[in-house]
């Protein structure tokens, strides 16, 4: 058995306020021609143009991509690859969420690599030439995928979320401006804010967590917990904001390091056959997952607990590792979370599909990192309870 643990993270991390600032200079560093991949949204918000502007002071010229409108696809990795290819493009700049960024990741590769990228997922094919240099700017404080070596983008044809990992999809840089969050909307706080605690609760309950990762981790939970709620009811509050920016950056690195586990691999295919943004379908799954996985992780669920509260601290593993639950339940409820038959799933389109998502959950490897490995069958089930969960007034057994 190996005695070492390895660990990666951007080359560069700019992070704080006026982060932004510095984009034109560290693209110059790196590149002579960018492709921009955004959407509508920053366009809108006038930050695409902000982007542009600085890259013209340092004498970059640039073109922009701006079809991701929603999960990341195939689709957009195709058109966005065609620009930089048409455009003579030597380096990447992705603005936006984690779409954006993923779609970007996926591009910085393949362009040097070929293929397509499906053929990148789960070792098939391995990144044998460096990929574009590729700087991350996120708006959100969510994804964390500015300090991750993971992208996930849907396959079209068969309706496959393809979460695909190799160092080379690590950004070389990562800008964490949070003055960029403080556009996003309250469903949108609320939705990446439980995405990034989902990330830092899995990377700490999962079976490859390492001491880098639980300090992250742990870091992470305590940032979201203090300043999450803040930051939605609160959407100028600057300092909530940053908490969330750097949180969400912790916790990036530490599931990119310790790997996700059962909520993401159920996750996805809610994702690809239901359009729920990735975020949202992570903060419906997060507390019932928790409560089928609690017996197996209670120590660990202990101490997230005692993050929650300080009454806490005087409880036994077992009973904080309940109020861990608890919390995050009603932090979901408190931040409005819908369950999937408020967002508007057909209860029969979700039964025919519940196999097909049960395997692909299982196929994806994340359930292999739970502390409680599931059975396809108790995916289903999960599935099942999941789809009209009630936030509040759930009893954790």
């Amino acid at each position: 058995m190996e005695n070492y643990k390895l660990f990666r993270s951007p080359q560069l991390t700019v992070y704080g306020r006026d982060a932004f600032n510095q984009v034109g200079s560290e693209t110059a560093l790196r590149g002579k021609r960018a492709l921009i991949v955004s959407d509508g949204i920053m366009e809108g918000l006038g930050y695409i143009e902000r982007c542009v502007n600085s890259l013209n002071e340092k004498s970059i010229e640039s073109v922009t991509y701006i079809g991701v409108k929603s999960e990341p696809s195939d689709k957009y990795v195709d058109e966005a690859l065609t620009l930089f290819k048409d455009n003579n493009c030597d380096i990447i700049l992705s603005l936006g969420g984690g779409s954006c960024i993923d779609t970007a990741k996926a591009v910085a590769v393949v362009a040097t690599n070929g293929g397509y990228i499906g053929d990148y997922m789960g070792g098939k094919k391995m990144v044998s030439v460096p990929a574009i240099p590729h700087i991350a700017i996120p708006t959100t404080a969510g994804t964390g995928s500015e300090a991750t070596d993971v992208t996930v983008i849907t396959n079209l044809s068969n309706d496959e979320k393809m979460m695909i990992k190799q160092p080379a999809f690590m950004p070389v840089v990562a800008i964490v401006d949070p003055l960029l969050t403080m556009s996003s909307p309250d469903k949108v706080t609320a939705a990446t804010g439980v995405d990034a605690l989902c990330h830092a609760v899995e990377a700490y309950l999962s079976k490859r967590a390492q001491p880098l990762t639980d300090t992250l981790a742990l870091s992470a939970i305590t940032l979201i917990v203090k300043n999450l709620k803040r930051a939605y009811k609160n959407p100028q509050d600057i300092d909530a904001r940053e908490g969330m920016s750097i949180g969400s950056m912790y916790a990036g690195m530490a599931f990119s390091n310790a790997s996700v586990g059962l909520v993401h691999g159920m996750s996805r295919p809610i994702g690809a056959l239901f359009n729920v943004p990735h975020g949202e379908s992570n903060a419906m799954l997060l507390p019932a997952v928790l409560e089928f996985s609690r017996e197996a992780c209670i120590d660990r669920l202990a101490v997230i607990g005692r993050i929650f509260s300080e009454e806490a601290a005087q409880m036994d593993n077992d009973v904080a590792s309940k109020h861990a639950v608890e919390q995050i339940r009603n932090l979901c409820s408190d931040l409005k979370i819908p369950n999937l038959k408020y967002w508007g799933i057909e209860q029969d389109k979700f039964e025919s599909v519940l196999k097909k998502m049960a395997v692909d959950a299982l196929n994806s490897g994340s359930p292999s990192n739970n502390p409680r490995v599931p059975s396809q069958q108790e995916i289903e089930e999960l599935y099942r309870i999941c789809y009209d969960y009630q936030f509040s007034g759930t009893e954790v057994c």
